[in-house]
């Protein structure tokens, strides 16, 4: 046997994937009970919050524009990541169902991850149809088509998709001959791939790159989409046009804040001070679970085509109901 024959089956021999994965987050918390009847709260409300929007979207012909084209594609990926994350975290905890088989809980993983990117750059595109709207007013029906936003998020979605689907397929490369406890809410790359006894770094550096194309490329391309559109308002000379432009950005803001700022808050903590694991981890599940919720509420009530649109099918309703009843 020669030397690349036996260290191949030294690999082998050394080489170990395992059954199941154990999930040990919110462990030693006092009325943690509590939080998993929120969740489940949370999710319900989701649910109804998204697809009322969807419907709303769908069911009113003057809001099937490009714009909301983009609100229908996050409302719907909201809708999937809520889905895909907080039934399984309350079967896991609130059930004591904490293991979780090796290729399930890379499909968690993955379906986790992948929801959270396409929000993330569906955010991007939004602000791209703002910075067209307001510095580029004369040309927007003609660059800001329904089939140039399809395609857009075509792309954000193929390539997440490619994107994701390598980093957990890196995953199998790994071995697992110690623990596997896996600190987290759910079946979370880091800390699941920091159990690896074999070399991670191809698999660090896959992570990093994910990272940084997750939360630090969207929100540079958000703040600089802004600073041209605060220099195109300053050129307009009438400050009702600028507050009128600023309201039409107003719900984009919200939901920009409502996404970027727990991780990045969250990961600032991790990073400068030692934060208690369960504190850690609670703040990992709300800042996953709350933006999806809050949303539609924000795009309800801050976008006044969606206003007049549920006013619209109130309208239809009662006008139906009259004739019913007649």
């Amino acid at each position: 046997m020669g030397p690349a024959e036996r260290s191949s089956t030294m690999f082998n021999a050394t080489f170990v994937r395992p059954a199941a994965f154990y999930i040990s987050g919110f462990s030693n918390m006092s009325h943690v009970k509590y939080f998993y009847f929120f969740l489940c709260f949370v999710y319900i409300m989701t649910v109804i919050g998204n697809v009322f929007l969807l419907v709303v979207i769908c069911l009113v012909k003057s809001l099937h524009t490009p714009k909301f084209m983009i609100v229908c594609n996050l409302a719907f990926t909201d809708l999937c990541g809520s889905t895909a994350l907080i039934p399984k975290v309350v079967d896991t905890f609130l059930f004591d169902r904490r293991y979780i088989v090796y290729e399930a809980c890379l499909s968690y993983m993955f379906f986790v991850l992948f929801f959270t990117s396409v929000q993330s750059w569906t955010l991007v595109t939004m602000a791209f149809d703002r910075f067209i709207a307001i510095c580029f007013p004369l040309r927007y029906h003609s660059i800001v088509t329904k089939t140039v936003i399809a395609v857009m998020l075509l792309f954000v979605w193929l390539f997440f998709l490619s994107e994701i689907a390598f980093m957990v397929g890196l995953i199998d490369r790994l071995s697992f001959c110690g623990s596997l406890d896996v600190q987290s809410f759910y079946c979370d790359h880091g800390p699941l791939s920091r159990l690896a006894c074999n070399d991670r770094s191809l698999n660090s550096i896959v992570a990093y790159f994910v990272v940084v194309s997750i939360n630090l490329i969207p929100l540079i391309l958000i703040a600089v989409t802004y600073i041209c559109i605060s220099v195109a308002l300053r050129r307009i000379a009438s400050g009702e046009e600028r507050v009128r432009a600023l309201k039409t950005c107003t719900a984009h803001l919200i939901l920009v804040a409502l996404f970027f700022l727990p991780f990045l808050g969250t990961n600032a903590a991790v990073i400068f001070s030692p934060v208690h694991p369960n504190a850690r981890i609670m703040n990992a599940t709300l800042t996953h679970t709350i933006p999806p919720l809050l949303n539609p509420i924000v795009y309800s009530l801050k976008t006044e085509e969606v206003m007049k649109a549920i006013r619209k099918l109130c309208k239809r309703n009662r006008l139906m109901n009259t004739v019913r009843k007649k």
